[in-house]
């Protein structure tokens, strides 16, 4: 270091806000923490501003994804109807409201949907991880198997936990996702278009209380509607306002090597895969509209594009590596602990990226006009190819955490490392 480096002005610091605009993890609606209302933790048959009765806000939304409505509900207390030396802060957010009877609530909701809204909300950055994709793709296996992994093993490794948002999406998780496929070996039903599910919430939270919480959000919805304008004005809303975002592709949605892999669908035998979206056609109704409004009509949302299904691509390996080596490291798990293997992530990256450009270059064309910061992935959620939508060994994640793990680095919570 010379004696002139000593007198160089060192980069000033971020000055960080008094507080962040809060994303809903339930809607996706984006709005400043002064605009929370809060639910009454009382009511009083004496005054019909604090009686039990429906919030047609909340059920609205709950109607939307087949729930059934809730009547009775404590009253939603908007912080302008009360004196603001009733208001309290904690750190220039807005968290609670003595109420004209002097009791405290600090249940804050979301202005549009009347959901809850997480302790940390406004605070910190709402830095919303999405999982996406067309039909048929494997999005709820996928999302079991990353939130599994992430629970058991990837979230130690960054000194972090990873948590449902509540004890309701804990139990359904559980029930319904993780019991079935890890402890009985079923394959997930595929998700019917009527029957909509509410999100799922996690939320990845660094034991280092100076990073704030990642959450990361899945809609459980049948992907044939990811292709349907107006089914998708239901869910475009979390795709703007989303951090990053994980793309899911299918190695069938590629007509170049759907034959080759040979996978039959349905009980008929000859009977071959034939009812995918080409994924060019998935991200142009998906980010089309917005991303059209975007500087330069390009998104600079982090996306991790994550082929799925990697067992499959055993099926194409040979020695020339025309398509996949069968010594490919996609084949080999990887376990990224305390920083991210750039070094591993170059060699992934560029073997999947000429793999895609060989086989769907439209679909690669498209995401280098729409997005600025992409990087490419294949997963194996179960590590083999089930039979009969049963597995046949134990369930064995391959690299399922590892675009997760890209994101926590683009998004500057973890450092990065070459070997």
């Amino acid at each position: 270091m010379s004696i002139f480096d000593l007198f160089k002005k060192k980069p000033e610091a971020k000055v960080k806000p008094l507080f962040y605009d809060i994303v809903c993890p339930y809607c996706f609606s984006k709005f400043s923490p002064q605009e929370v209302v809060f639910r009454a933790t009382h009511s009083r048959e004496d005054d019909e501003d604090y009686a039990l009765g429906e919030d047609e806000e909340l059920n609205k939304y709950r109607e939307r994804f087949g729930l059934d409505s809730v009547y009775d509900m404590e009253a939603v207390i908007r912080p302008q109807d009360v004196p603001e030396e009733h208001h309290v802060y904690s750190d220039h957010v807005l968290i609670g409201l003595n109420d004209r009877y002097g009791e405290l609530t600090r249940r804050r909701l979301c202005p549009k949907c009347h959901n809850e809204l997480p302790v940390t909300a406004g605070k910190v950055p709402s830095n919303i991880i999405s999982i996406i994709g067309a039909s048929q793709v494997g999005k709820s296996v996928y999302m079991t198997s990353l939130i599994h992994t992430l629970q058991n093993t990837t979230a130690d490794h960054f000194n972090a936990a990873c948590m449902p948002l509540n004890a309701e999406i804990s139990r359904k998780f559980r029930t319904y996702y993780e019991e079935p496929l890890f402890e009985r070996g079923d394959l997930l039903a595929s998700t019917q278009k009527e029957k909509m599910q509410e999100p799922f919430i996690f939320q990845f939270v660094f034991k280092d209380e100076s990073k704030p919480p990642l959450t990361l959000v899945f809609f459980d919805v049948a992907g044939e509607g990811m292709v349907e304008q107006d089914y998708l004005g239901l869910h475009g809303q979390h795709i703007k306002n989303s951090a990053g975002i994980l793309l899911m592709v299918d190695p069938l949605q590629i007509r170049s090597i759907r034959e080759k892999i040979r996978i039959k669908l349905g009980d008929k035998p000859g009977e071959w895969v034939s009812q995918y979206d080409e994924p060019r056609d998935v991200v142009l109704t998906m980010f089309g509209d917005f991303i059209a409004y975007q500087d330069n009509s390009k998104t600079d949302i982090p996306t991790a594009v994550v082929l799925t299904k990697s067992d499959m691509l055993h099926s194409l390996s040979d020695e020339d590596g025309e398509y996949i080596k069968p010594n490919s490291n996609i084949f080999k798990n990887m376990v990224h602990r305390d920083y991210f293997n750039l070094t591993e992530f170059e060699n992934i990256d560029g073997e999947i990226r000429r793999f895609i450009e060989k086989v769907d270059r439209p679909f690669k064309g498209t995401m280098d006009v729409y997005f600025k910061d992409t990087a490419y992935y294949a997963v194996s959620a179960l590590g083999s190819n089930p039979v009969d939508q049963k597995m046949q060994t134990v369930v064995s994640p391959i690299r399922v955490d590892e675009p997760f793990i890209w994101l926590l680095y683009k998004l500057n919570f973890i450092e990065g490392r070459r070997e």
